[in-house]
């Protein structure tokens, strides 16, 4: 039930960061659904070999590489996730930056951390 639980509020926190980014559309409860969905995914397999891949890189940049990643895993959404768009790359950057603090608010309001 717990991971019903967050799939919801990271779908409520993708459409209220779509709400406030400039360049961000998404067309309603379904895609951002599905994006929720499969930023999960993403996150639990595709991210966890890129950061290791980007090790070096990221060691350099005291981690901050990490969040190049997550605006390409927000692109590569953007280009499987009908209903979803994102103009570029530094609204990509801006959306997975405010999508994190948002997310990190709903799930401690909601008590899921």
């Amino acid at each position: 039930m717990n991971i019903i639980l967050r799939w919801l509020i990271l779908t409520l926190a993708i459409l209220i960061t779509g709400y406030f980014i400039p360049g961000a559309t998404i067309g309603g409860f379904w895609p951002a659904l599905w994006l929720a969905l499969f930023l999960g995914i993403i996150n639990v397999t595709l991210k966890p070999i890129l950061i290791l891949f980007t090790l070096p890189i990221n060691i350099l940049t005291l981690g901050l590489f990490t969040f190049v990643i997550n605006a390409l895993i927000i692109l590569l959404a953007s280009t499987v996730i009908k209903g979803f768009d994102i103009q570029g790359f530094l609204t990509a950057l801006l959306f997975s930056i405010v999508l994190s603090i948002i997310s990190y608010l709903l799930n401690t309001l909601f008590g899921t951390k």
